[in-house]
């Protein structure tokens, strides 16, 4: 473990802030510091039904707009049910995750080691790799839109995957979830005084980050580090698009007393937060939420490996990022995706990370 991310286990967000591009006025420990960590269990995040606005009338639509709205605007994050979304094909995502980990060798997964294409860095992280300031005890693969054959053309799937099978899979999970973020930003929008439908244009074909997470089996060793299975962070996104797992350990900060929620959303639900993309535009009225992924407090399930398979909905590099109208003074400038993505990440992944980026 190399120094930055020894430090890391004891390292404050505020330490990193010179990467920030929105205001995250926000301290906290990237990694859950034991007994002196104090966690909120009364807030609860909000049940937002999505079949209100797809298959609702007008009434409906506006119910949901408003619900949805005010529990991002709250916390910055949502619960969604009656997304449509078959269960089976979580259940099955869930197991094809962990065969993806666990039947293919170390070698194998070296093969598609992570790169930077365009602003977002593309493959597989090893464990311990997800970030250079903290040794998450987890390994990552992040799969963009090029990875899959959605868009027609030459496709070659073995420049991505390890193994035939799991792309045309993991593509049904990838089509529903695009299926549901028009849904989901024209509420925004709605919720916003804005035209409901200014970015369905913006969001066809717009690039994602779809990411395959495997938590092996917490060691002794691994345990008595202090070190968390994912640090504590904020998403570089619109919205994250993420179904519940099964193994606890997801906690959100709630900014206004500093405490921790603890989000254990039912089987079949959809968890949905803002990012750092979706404050910039509002102008600081939908936050990007901090949160982190901590070890279960029932030690027997240290035993058990955790997955999750979230979806980050991104803008492409060339895109302008722009404060919405009707949302008072800006107070950032318009920037370019690729430079906004690429200079929060740095931290992340190195000063060099956005070097050739102006």
């Amino acid at each position: 473990m190399n120094e930055n991310k020894s430090s890391g286990i004891r390292a404050v967000n505020q330490d990193f802030r010179k990467y920030d591009q929105v205001k995250k006025d926000q301290s906290y420990h990237l990694v859950e510091q034991g007994d002196s960590e104090e966690f909120d269990d009364e807030y609860e995040i909000k049940v937002c039904d999505i079949s209100q606005y797809m298959l609702g009338g007008e009434e409906d639509r506006l119910a949901f707009s408003n619900a949805l709205g005010e529990a991002l605007e709250g916390i910055g994050f949502a619960i969604l049910t009656g997304h449509g979304i078959d269960p089976k094909l979580y259940q099955e995502a869930h197991q094809k995750t962990q065969d993806l980990f666990e039947r293919t060798t170390q070698e194998e997964r070296l093969r598609y080691k992570y790169q930077r294409m365009g602003s977002v860095n593309q493959g597989y992280f090893p464990m311990k790799e997800t970030t250079i300031i903290h040794p998450d005890l987890v390994e990552g693969w992040v799969f963009c839109r090029r990875a899959f054959n959605l868009d027609g053309g030459d496709f070659d799937e073995k420049q991505f995957w390890p193994r035939p099978g799991y792309e045309p899979f993991f593509r049904k999970i990838v089509q529903a979830h695009l299926q549901l973020s028009l849904p989901i930003m024209q509420s925004i929008l709605q919720y916003l005084g804005n035209d409901p439908h200014s970015f369905d244009q913006r969001l066809q074909g717009t690039n994602f980050g779809f990411r395959l997470n495997y938590y092996p089996p917490i060691t002794a060793a691994d345990d008595a580090s202090g070190a968390g299975r994912m640090l504590g962070h904020e998403d570089v996104d619109l919205f994250t698009i993420l179904p519940a797992q099964e193994v606890e350990g997801l906690q959100v900060l709630n900014r206004e007393n500093g405490k921790w929620i603890r989000l254990n959303a039912p089987p079949g639900s959809i968890i949905l937060n803002t990012g750092d993309y979706m404050q910039r535009l509002t102008n600081d009225r939908l936050p990007s939420t901090t949160h982190r992924v901590s070890k279960p407090r029932n030690r027997a399930l240290h035993d058990k490996p955790r997955i999750s398979f979230p979806m980050a909905l991104y803008l492409w590099e060339e895109e302008v990022i722009e404060v919405l109208p009707g949302l008072g003074k800006p107070k950032y400038e318009p920037v370019s995706a690729l430079k906004f993505h690429t200079s929060i990440t740095s931290k992340y992944y190195g000063d060099d990370y956005a070097k050739d980026v102006k």
